[in-house]
């Protein structure tokens, strides 16, 4: 059995970026930026550059900075290790780093974090492995890292293990931030009450409620809560706050928290309901307010009464910004109204703000969506011209279009020139390109963005793997496809149950019992779900009855149409939970029983 690198080797070592482009679009000239500087020292968000600091004031040296060139020397040998698949999680790759005799320093840990983000298990063993070192000396940033690993992949019990221990050890290690952390990735997990469950316990905390930070943790339970799509839990929990503390009125951040979770939940009805309320306990709006109004009415499709709650901002004295013009645009742009859109960024133009990047990404949307190309090319030279430069999220818009049109030789072009003018595709950018390329069944393109993607700091996740376990499987390429299950498991990664089955399916198909069994055996040794989509069939056996299923339902609808003009029952066959065949014969039941009736 191979090992997923030697996958990589069945191809041509040059890169995909060594081959001369010849984009079929006259692509607007960009500034030239830098070349990315390597992850050694990779950027921090502010909450990160926070806690930084103040580890910096407890602690000044904690390690002392070594040897660059022997850095980058560590960082290849620990990074070669990690990928190893014969070096399981835990004791047996512990022993292999102890062997290199590399002195881990908190620099060295959180670049090989950023590099293998999508491989909580080995990840875990070396940071583990770390720490018994005596002269090793963890930071903040460094110990969120670890535990937003761990709750990325739903090791949940090991994340709280790590985050009792230091506790009791070191409490200085743990800050709103680290609760934080679990509190969104609970939510994520479509687990909010153990997200409530999470902020409670930090709260009984003294050493969160007495801390100087400006983190509001219960700001963020909320606000988490309303972006995965949970918010009326989060709206019946500040309900319980008001019982408790009479006293309690929500802050406007608060209301524009709840605004924003039912707008994202498409409940017009329950935002309009709270903005009454909000204006009832004179608690004045902000321009973000108006913001969250604006484009929640704008995702509702209602642009006319965004447009006048920005007449109505301005008679309230407050002058609209981007966080205001932005989704109007975006929205214009969605409809296909690029007059009005362009007309209202000219308008724009004379306030105070101005346009910003998102302002033109948003024509890029619109345009790209509309499958017109020239169109988003021209906002795209605009937009370079007036000095934005354009961003990642920009040229993914270009990529979502060739993927689905499966436009290979267009998507890779493009993605030549973003790297031959300095620009660093972002997670994102290389997700649509192996999507559009597995589904064109390209493999040899897909490994090769596969390598490069890896060479960029980003380790192949969740998403990227199925991409290409299924892609080969396909392919009846069976023993890479369990090379690279194999290899997903042993990197911390669960893979969906229907991989499993597509991959167990093959096997047993082509009469690879053995590899089967030991596919079983993988799948067993991890915590998974057994849910598969309604679409899913095993063999050509399933893909007949399926399309037998669709052809009596178009038949029975054939029928219906016929003799039935009410279309609240036709919306019935829509909405119902039952197969195809069972709502076309009930609905076919119930309109012959009202016919018998009259």
């Amino acid at each position: 059995m191979c090992h997923p690198l030697v996958i990589f080797r069945l191809f041509s070592d040059q890169s995909w970026l060594s081959v001369p482009g010849n984009p079929l679009i006259n692509w607007p000239t960009q500034p030239q930026r830098p070349k990315p500087k390597p992850l050694l020292n990779p950027p921090l968000s502010s909450l990160q550059q926070q806690q930084q600091q103040q580890e910096q004031e407890q602690n000044p040296n904690p390690n002392p900075n070594p040897n660059p060139n022997l850095l980058e020397r560590d960082l290849a040998m620990i990074c070669d290790l990690l990928r190893d698949p014969n070096l399981s999680s835990g004791p047996t790759l512990e022993t292999a780093l102890d062997r290199t005799g590399i002195k881990p320093g908190p620099g060295l840990l959180q670049a090989i974090f950023n590099h293998f983000d999508s491989s909580p298990k080995p990840l875990f063993t070396l940071f583990l492995w770390a720490e018994k070192k005596p002269f090793f000396l963890s930071t903040v940033p460094l110990f969120n890292s670890m535990v937003e690993l761990l709750a990325k992949g739903r090791y949940f019990d090991s994340a709280w293990s790590l985050l009792l221990d230091r506790l009791e050890a070191t409490p200085s290690m743990i800050s709103g931030g680290t609760f934080a952390i679990l509190i969104r990735r609970y939510a994520r997990a479509g687990m909010p009450l153990p997200a409530i469950r999470t902020f409670e316990f930090a709260c009984n905390l003294d050493a969160i409620c007495c801390s100087d930070s400006n983190l509001d943790l219960f700001e963020v339970l909320l606000d988490t809560l309303c972006k995965e799509g949970h918010v009326r839990v989060a709206s019946e929990y500040v309900d319980r706050r008001r019982e408790l503390e009479p006293s309690w009125v929500p802050s406007v951040r608060v209301y524009n928290i709840l605004l924003n979770g039912w707008f994202r939940s498409r409940k017009l009805k329950w935002a309009e309901h709270l903005w009454v309320e909000m204006r009832k306990e004179n608690v004045a709006p902000t321009v973000v307010t108006y913001g969250t109004l604006v484009e929640g009415y704008c995702r509702m499709r209602r642009v006319e009464r965004a447009i006048e709650l920005v007449s109505e901002m301005r008679r309230e004295g407050m002058e609209p910004n981007a966080i205001v013009y932005n989704p109007v645009v975006d929205a214009l742009g969605e409809a296909g109204r690029f007059k009005e859109a362009l007309e209202m960024i000219e308008r724009f133009m004379v306030s105070e703000s101005g346009p910003n990047t998102s302002t033109y990404n948003s024509l890029v949307k619109g345009f790209c969506k509309a499958g017109d190309l020239v169109g988003a090319s021209k906002i795209l030279k605009t937009m370079i011209g007036r000095g934005f430069v354009p961003t990642p999220t920009t040229y993914n818009y270009f990529f979502r279009y060739f993927s689905r049109f499966g436009k290979i030789e267009e998507g890779m072009n493009l993605y030549t020139k973003m790297i031959e003018s300095g620009y660093t595709p972002d997670r994102l950018t290389y997700h649509l390109l192996m999507k559009m390329l597995c589904e064109q069944e390209r493999l040899d393109l897909a490994v090769q963005v596969g390598r490069e993607m890896r060479a960029s700091g980003y380790d192949l996740d969740l998403a990227t793997s199925t991409m290409l376990v299924h892609l080969l499987c396909k392919l009846h390429r069976l023993e890479e496809a369990c090379v690279e299950f194999e290899d997903m498991i042993r990197r911390g990664i669960v893979p969906q149950y229907l991989t499993y089955r597509k991959l167990n399916d093959e096997l047993k198909k082509s009469g690879r019992n053995e590899m089967a069994r030991k596919v079983s055996d993988q799948i067993d040794s991890v915590p998974h779900s057994k849910k598969l989509p309604n679409t899913y069939s095993r063999g050509a056996d399933g893909s007949r009855a399926r399309k037998m299923a669709i052809m009596q339902k178009a038949e029975a609808m054939s029928d219906i149409l016929k003799t039935c003009r009410d279309p609240k029952e036709l919306s019935k066959l829509r909405s119902s939970s039952l197969t195809a065949v069972e709502s076309a014969n009930r609905l076919i039941e119930d309109i012959r029983g009202r016919v018998n009736r009259i």
